[in-house]
């Protein structure tokens, strides 16, 4: 694995992911005059995503319009928003490799500083990128951090575009002939030895997540994003490993949240899956899981049929997510589960989800496990394979109050 990160920063800060950057940014100065923190000191998930302090921020508190390409772009009064990607590929031989790449933007105050220095800004940006090459049984995780001046990292609704030096999403130059104004997209990272450059194409409407758009993670006011999503993305283009390039086709789930704060005091982390399936339909869930380890009631789920309408599930007696089995870190021994059943009964839904290799962790600044997973089971419809992403968050790294 390879990290690359600023240097210069405050002691003790761990409360937000704004101030965690303003720490490895060095946001308050170059000349800080106290020790640099190790910027590869893990950072805790509860206390970057929950309330902290909030006043000056937007927040999420009711349905809001949708309106394409602007909602592509930045929502920089929000304290911290994603551009998340994930995808499984194939070079015509049948070699797969899974693929994640996510670039994150968070605002260190809620007023732009009051400096005329082009380094001055309020907006920090970190992006993970990850690549599975599941024939060579090895797994390439990286993550970096700047600041959004100077061009260094940014996000732009016209033409879209968001990046972090080199690893970028983007749009079309000239005007998009799409409803959403923003495809084909083309997706480009690469670090070291390992790149991904992919041109995709929606086969399927976007959709909005949780209640049009407003998906609520906790139960306090304004503990909720903005989501929307492309569950099912076509994807062309090449890998890179060392000296061999690979051309791959494939699909990619695209995720786009923005909010000022998500999670609930007593809510620990989350499972999510992102599984698409061989007969057009898609499943996302996410299980937001408290401190005791059982589901919060706000945990979701819902199908999306090939034309993209939505079947939401309410998570019980509508939803069942029991894991099979487990995987144990080599970094310290953190317990993953490994496996899982889903059933959806009142919809005939009973799916087996395992990944396809158990290494794929990221031990990164934030320590997560991320990676491609294989889908079976049945449906109305009969027998089904399918393929997807699934996040495991909240089950390593620095603990709460650290």
């Amino acid at each position: 694995m390879a990290n690359s990160s600023g240097s210069c920063g405050r002691r003790g800060v761990r409360r937000w992911l704004g101030a965690t950057l303003a720490v490895l940014l060095g946001w308050v100065g170059v000349a800080c005059g106290e020790p640099a923190v190790d910027p590869r000191a893990q950072l805790s998930l509860t206390e970057t995503l929950g309330g902290g302090d909030t006043v000056g921020y937007a927040r999420a508190t009711e349905v809001r319009p949708f309106v394409f390409p602007e909602d592509h772009g930045p929502h920089p009064d929000f304290r911290t928003e994603w551009w998340y990607l994930t995808g499984n590929l194939d070079t015509e031989e049948g070699r797969r490799f899974g693929y994640q790449l996510t670039l994150f933007r968070s605002a260190l105050a809620a007023t732009p500083p009051e400096r005329p220095s082009a380094w001055a800004t309020r907006q920090a940006w970190m992006g993970h990128f990850a690549l599975t090459d599941v024939e060579g049984r090895t797994f390439h995780a990286f993550d970096r951090f700047t600041r959004g001046a100077l061009g260094l990292a940014g996000a732009q609704s016209d033409p879209v575009r968001a990046w972090i030096e080199d690893w970028s999403l983007e749009g079309p130059d000239e005007a998009a002939d799409d409803e959403d104004g923003a495809f084909p997209m083309r997706l480009r990272a690469e670090e070291g030895e390992v790149g991904l450059e992919l041109r995709m194409e929606p086969a399927k409407p976007r959709v909005l997540q949780g209640r049009e758009g407003l998906s609520q993670k906790g139960p306090e006011p304004g503990n909720a994003s903005y989501y929307y999503a492309y569950t099912r993305l076509d994807s062309r283009g090449q890998v890179r490993l060392g000296t061999d390039t690979f051309t791959v086709a494939g699909l990619s789930w695209m995720d786009r949240e923005w909010s000022t704060s998500a999670l609930g005091g007593d809510q620990v982390g989350w499972d999510w899956f992102a599984l698409q399936l061989d007969d057009g339909w898609d499943l996302m869930i996410y299980q937001l899981r408290r401190s005791d380890g059982t589901p919060h009631p706000l945990s979701d789920g819902v199908l999306i049929a090939p034309d993209g309408s939505r079947t939401e599930l309410a998570w019980g007696d509508e939803l069942r997510l029991d894991v099979t089995g487990g995987w144990a870190s080599p970094v310290d021994d953190t317990e993953y589960p490994s496996g899982w059943r889903i059933q959806v009964p009142a919809e005939g839904w009973d799916l087996r989800v395992e990944p396809v290799m158990e290494e794929q962790e990221l031990n990164l600044a934030f320590r997560y496990w991320e990676g491609a997973v294989d889908v079976t089971g049945t449906t109305p419809r009969g027998a089904v394979e399918g393929r997807g992403y699934v996040e495991l968050t909240g089950y390593a790294g620095a603990p709460p109050g650290s």
